[in-house]
Order: C-alpha cells, then structure tokens, then sequence
C-alpha cells in the first residue's frame, strides 16, 4: 500500500525506516502490482529473490531500480528518497553543498544526485493550456558589474549597454489557476517563440503578453491577445495581467541567485523544470507531491551525458 501520511522529515524517516520499505513503496508506485519488464514491456516477468525479477523473453535481471533515476547508483534508496524529499518541499530548493551534508555523501555525488532528480520534473507537452495565459520572458545570468575585468572590457568592446543579450532568455507560459511551463531559449525572437506558443496553448484561449515585439501578430492563432503595455507605466489591462507569471520568475530568480548562484545555460533547463514542478504542485500536500516525484522517476540520466560538452 502506498504511504502519503507523512508531512515532516522525521515521519518520512519513520515511514521508510530501513532500504525493504524503500523498495516496496517505490514497486507499488512504479508497477502497482504488475511487474512489467524494462527491457520487453510485452514479456512474462519471473520473481526471483532478493528483490529481482527476470525478463522471459530477453533473459535479463533487473530491479525496481533499473531503468530508473536510481539505475547504476550505489546510494541508498532511503538517502534518496531524503533527498527528493527536500527537493519538492523546499521552495527555493537546496544546493549540492548543503544535501551533501544532509545524508552524508560527497558534495559532487549530492550535484549528480540533485541533476538526475531534475531530469525527471519535465513535463507533459501533450497538455495544452488554455483559458486565460499569461506569457511571458526573463533572462537568467549574472550582471557585468559582477564579472571579471577581462570579462567586463570584453562585454563593452561589443558595444552593447546592457546585458541582456548574453543572458540566456526563458520564455514561460502560465495558466490561470493552472501551471506553468518554462522553455529556455537560444534567443527570444518571434520566430523562436511562436511554435512554442502554438504548440502548448489551445487556439481558443485568451493570451495575455506585455508590449514585446516578439508576440506580434499571435493574436492570428488565438481567440484574443490582450497587450498589457509594461513601457507605458501599464500593469494591468482591465481585468487583465501578467502578474502571475512574473511571480514565478521571481521564485525562479530567487532560488537560482540565493540558494545555486549560478547556472550553465545547458542545465538551466532542469532548473527551470524543478520550480516549475513545485509551483504546479503548490495545492498538493507534501506526500503527494513526493510520490508524484517518484511516479515520474523513469527516466535515467548518466554521469557521461551529463557533464558531456
């Protein structure tokens, strides 16, 4: 039976007292009772000892773990069920120093850890949103004022005056009373922009966007495009507005420069991805939002490809 009694880390820590609990709770949420093979989804499965199954039709071992986040890792299943845990509740999340110290492993195991974790938030593109959106863009990066000298003359030799343009842009699509969806982009043009927008929102939405010129002519694909003119001292349009959003984008913010300080722009995507997860799961209570973690766990990350390029 699945445990979601527990809102504190001393009851998770009593829920799953020892690795047998782990794994009971993480097969009943993976398989609920019908073992199914990760190498031949259609083959008859054979339950061996010491939680070990084996695939008819390939010949293969395998576990609850494999194929999963927790394939090939020999931290335990309760350090990382701690580990997620404080993931999805804290709400600005917890850098790889300070889980390193928390369950007790290195600091680069806590970062691998913490980067497999984010590579299970994604989500469901084949949801649209609809109703009411709000759209908007944010740049992540740091300010030149705080980059090196070299760095710095670099940056004014180009002849730009602020720094917008080398910061990476994140364009996120939020619905009202509904979730958000963040997509980091190489740049916010409207040609980059657009089928982001067409792809994730329902043409009879109503879309509300601030004066960028980027969203021109959208009003084309959607039932109505309501410009909240930010340059004019606007901030709402009538009823209308793209508060909610840019509260997100602060939350974001917040956590990127206070609790990870920096991020690459290749794993700014996974950043983006885990504050979305928590701000969608905000109504949800603290279990539910850890096992809807560990429902979505089957997508496995290795260290090559993580630190590849």
């Amino acid at each position: 039976m699945i445990n979601n009694h527990f809102k504190s880390v001393i009851e998770l820590l009593a829920a799953f007292p020892d690795e047998q609990t782990c794994i009971n709770h993480l097969t009943e949420l993976r398989w609920n009772g019908n073992i199914i093979s990760p190498f031949d989804s259609n083959s008859k499965v054979y339950v061996c000892k010491d939680n070990k199954y084996r695939c008819k039709n390939t010949g293969k071992y395998f576990n609850v773990r494999t194929a999963t986040l927790f394939d090939n890792t020999k931290v335990e299943l309760r350090k990382w069920f701690l580990a997620i845990y404080i993931v999805t509740s804290h709400k600005k999340g917890i850098s790889s120093l300070q889980l390193s110290k928390d369950i007790d492993v290195t600091q680069k195991t806590a970062w691998f850890m913490l980067q497999r974790i984010r590579n299970c938030f994604g989500f469901d593109e084949s949801i649209k949103s609809e109703n009411e959106v709000e759209i908007d863009e944010t740049y992540v990066g740091g300010e030149v004022k705080n980059r090196s000298t070299e760095k710095r003359a670099e940056f004014h030799s180009r002849g730009r005056q602020t720094g917008m343009n080398d910061k990476t842009p994140v364009l996120g699509i939020l619905e009202r009373n509904g979730n958000v969806k963040g997509f980091v982009l190489n740049k916010a043009y409207g040609e980059t922009i657009k089928p982001i927008l067409k792809q994730n929102i329902n043409k009879s939405a109503v879309v509300v966007t601030d004066g960028f010129g980027a969203y021109n002519g959208i009003d084309n694909h959607f039932k109505k495009h309501i410009v909240v003119n930010h340059q004019n001292n606007e901030y709402t349009n009538g009823a209308f507005s793209t508060n909610h959003i840019e509260n997100f984008w602060s939350l974001l913010k917040r956590g990127i420069f206070g609790i990870y300080h920096f991020t690459s722009q290749k794993h700014l995507q996974k950043y983006v991805n885990e504050f979305a997860f928590r701000y969608n799961t905000r109504d949800s209570g603290t279990s539910n939002r850890f096992n809807a973690m560990l429902s979505n766990t089957e997508f496995r990350l290795t260290y090559k490809e993580l630190i590849n390029g």
